[in-house]
């Protein structure tokens, strides 16, 4: 965990959520949802499930997101086949694969019980990203680093093709200087963990279990849409699991 370096200028109650594009502005948390934990910092690990093609943005998205001042990620071994991409509790399992010409290029899966996040997937579509438009530093590393920060609470902080913020968590036609956090995705961050809970729903590297298997690869596995992009596309899902259960999908589409 480590103060703010990088200055770049540059769904859980989520019923509540708007459902029309717009810029997040001041707020992208996805309402307050977070992972559980009894101390301000924790770390979460990352399970690596990914090709050597991609293991070096997954290095980096973790490096960027222990910025913060509230929370670490760490790179793990991981515990799935990349087809399926296996959710474990108390952890987030990254993977790629060929899943197919579905439209996406990244999905973040998040399970949560009430407020709190449980586990989490998130998926690289190999399909798209091995085509010469994707296929580029700029994109993999923005969406490895946009998917990984939806796990940890944060939503877009733009959904607006023709801005350009500088951050990861904006939605732009060039990547370009959208490959990492910035400052405002770090306080935001503080904002959600700025209080501790009564238990966690973290799990350490030998505490996490087998959960849910994931295979949510098409959009009727995810439920009802609750926002939608400045192109009118829905961009985050809700599906409820019953028992104040409840599955939010993220996805990055392909332009």
């Amino acid at each position: 965990m480590r103060s703010y370096r990088r200055l770049i200028v540059v769904p859980l109650v989520l019923l509540v959520a708007p459902l029309v594009a717009g810029p997040a502005g001041a707020g992208h948390s996805w309402v307050g949802f977070h992972w559980a934990r009894t101390s301000n910092t924790f770390t979460l690990q990352l399970g690596d499930n990914v090709s050597p093609a991609w293991d070096g943005y997954l290095a980096t998205a973790s490096v960027d997101w222990s910025e913060s001042t509230v929370l670490d990620t760490g790179v793990v071994p991981g515990a799935s086949s990349p087809k399926r991409c296996n959710a474990t509790l108390g952890r987030v399992q990254v993977c790629n694969s060929t899943y197919g010409r579905n439209g996406w290029l990244g999905l973040a899966s998040v399970w949560a019980s009430d407020s709190h996040i449980t586990q989490a997937t998130v998926k690289l579509n190999d399909t798209y990203f091995n085509l010469s438009g994707y296929n580029t530093p700029a994109w993999r590393q923005s969406v490895t680093c946009q998917e990984i920060g939806h796990t940890l609470g944060l939503g877009h902080n733009d959904e607006d093709f023709k801005t350009v913020i500088g951050t990861c968590m904006d939605y732009a036609n060039d990547p370009t200087a959208n490959q990492h956090p910035d400052a405002h995705d770090y306080e935001q961050l503080e904002n959600i963990y700025g209080h501790a809970d009564g238990g966690t729903t973290v799990a350490s590297q030998s505490a996490a279990s087998r959960a849910a298997a994931a295979e949510l690869h098409s959009q009727a596995d995810w439920g009802r849409a609750l926002r939608y992009d400045s192109r009118g596309r829905p961009v985050v899902f809700q599906r409820d699991l019953g028992g104040q259960q409840t599955l939010t999908t993220f996805v990055t589409w392909a332009y």
